[in-house]
């Protein structure tokens, strides 16, 4: 039931209306990266409203975040002055943005993120699989080293505080996962799509509940770790690409009787 949903729901079709689509408009890794970290930030909420926040912000970057992030000044962040989406504001925005820059003394996104995941611990209890968890709340701490975080600090999750950080998970997925069925890019190949973890929201937690994939009721880090380890029982190497049947059973309400 899972392989044939995830196959049904893993289309390009989708991505007209999805924060995913904002990346897809790019052909060069690295603007992939940057605008793909941005729309994964700023997906909540509405879909409308998601897809137009990030178009306002890339306007603002003029449609070229990676020449952006590289080469703005300090005075050039002003042109984020009265960005708005929902509690993320102008201010998130210029701090992002620095902190963007400061990645890039260590190889960006991706070097950053994947020094941080191939550098962790083992998850307790399961040797040769890195705790993710410790890679996300690294990865926090890197992208505000040299910038107070202040109200910022909120935009980042940190599963060591218990978030399920759904969005840092599916931004990863996005980057690692194969690019074959025209979906996620498959960019990041220093990370084994085996080592992800499920983005965990109402939608899949609801499912994966109905399904028995998971007892936890908190929709936390270690509802994540449950989780994603019953999917690896389904396919140990690649076992979120069942994000796309959870999501999209749950989504059109395609439980029936499980419910």
């Amino acid at each position: 039931m899972l392989d044939e949903a995830a196959d049904r729901y893993e289309r390009p079709g989708f991505l007209e209306e999805d924060p995913l689509g904002i990346p897809h408009r790019y052909s060069n890794r690295d603007d992939i990266a940057i605008a793909g970290f941005l729309a994964a930030t700023l997906a909540w909420g509405n879909r409308k409203s998601i897809l137009r926040s990030c178009n306002s912000l890339l306007d603002r970057m003029d449609d070229a975040p990676a020449d952006f992030i590289r080469n703005a000044k300090p005075a050039d962040l002003a042109v984020f002055d009265g960005f708005v989406h929902r509690t993320f504001q102008a201010e998130d925005a210029q701090r992002f943005m620095r902190c963007l820059q400061s990645l890039e003394r260590d190889g960006g996104l991706e070097g950053v993120l994947t020094n941080a995941v191939c550098g962790s611990p083992d998850t307790a209890g399961q040797k040769g699989l890195p705790d993710l968890g410790m890679a996300l709340h690294g990865f926090k701490l890197r992208f505000f080293q040299d910038e107070s975080a202040g109200r910022t600090v909120k935009h980042v999750a940190d599963p060591l505080k218990g978030s399920a950080a759904k969005r840092l998970c599916m931004y990863l997925r996005w980057m690692v996962r194969s690019d074959r069925r025209g979906v996620d890019f498959g960019l990041w190949q220093d990370i084994d799509p085996s080592l992800l973890r499920l983005p965990l929201d109402v939608h899949t937690a609801g499912v994966s509940r109905a399904m028995g994939l998971l007892k936890r009721k908190a929709n936390d880090w270690q509802a994540v770790e449950e989780v994603t380890q019953s999917l690896r029982w389904l396919d140990e190497r690649d076992p979120v690409r069942y994000d796309f049947a959870l999501f999209g059973m749950g989504v059109h309400g395609a439980l029936g009787p499980l419910h």
